[in-house]
């Protein structure tokens, strides 16, 4: 009873910050600066809130259509996070295009391979399309190793960058904080079989909700707090600052 009430409590909270975090970007103005975002959580709400929610209550969890709307709005999500993290590298890249168009072939090729890998690593229990959640979970567990590593690598380049986009790098770590819970959770089960600690399966069984509500508070603080306006770092040459500053009157 205990861990059911603490299930739905951290699902519905997660749920009014997501709405509360989309309603502050909409009544602040940044709908169309922050689109991706927006995407995002709005998507989110309608696929995880809505549609799996009233399947739920109308069809029970162990009916068919909760079966197929879970798998698949799965499938949506996991594909939508990776874009979000494809439209970061895009707002990194604003003001260099040569390296936007050297990136986004293989942005996609990492996609492509993912999917590839997936199939392959469970083909032999594939035996009908009744089975496609296996693939569907490896996809997922793949995806979203991968975005950890590339918004690692994401971070990186935001350091390295001419300007100082303090907003974009806590959108980046919250993204961070929310595909570490796949990569915990994996470790987690692999250590499991030696220490069946009953506090440690209590705790993985809550993860990606408690890393879910660190991205929703991360993102808060950097779009409520933060300032959404990128500056040249102080280092720079006097060049790179002229062609930053030229760029963001543009």
């Amino acid at each position: 009873m205990l861990e059911q009430l603490l299930t739905n409590g951290l699902q519905y909270a997660g749920y009014l910050f997501q709405a509360l975090l989309l309603g502050v970007l909409v009544a602040r103005g940044h709908l169309k600066r922050l689109a991706g975002l927006c995407l995002y959580l709005g998507l989110f709400l309608l696929l995880d809130a809505a549609a799996r929610l009233y399947t739920l209550l109308h069809y029970g969890r162990e009916s068919r259509q909760y079966f197929y709307v879970y798998w698949l709005t799965d499938v949506v999500l996991t594909v939508l996070a990776f874009a979000l993290v494809c439209a970061f590298f895009r707002r990194v890249c604003a003001d260099d295009e040569k390296m936007w168009h050297q990136l986004r072939p293989v942005l996609g090729f990492v996609f492509l391979l993912l999917a590839v890998i997936s199939y392959l690593m469970i083909a032999s229990r594939l035996h009908n399309y009744t089975e496609l959640y296996y693939w569907i979970y490896q996809f997922q567990q793949n995806t979203y190793f991968a975005c950890l590593v590339l918004t690692t690598l994401l971070y990186i380049m935001i350091q390295r960058s001419e300007v100082r986009d303090e907003e974009l790098a806590m959108l980046v770590c919250g993204m961070g904080i929310q595909f570490a819970a796949p990569t915990a959770g994996l470790a987690g089960q692999a250590l499991l079989p030696r220490f069946n600690h009953e506090s440690m399966v209590f705790f993985l069984s809550h993860l990606d909700q408690l890393c879910m509500l660190g991205m929703l508070f991360t993102w808060w603080y950097a779009i409520t707090k933060l300032s959404h306006e990128a500056t040249v770092r102080a280092n720079v040459p006097a060049v790179a600052r002229r062609r930053v500053e030229s760029f963001s009157e543009v």
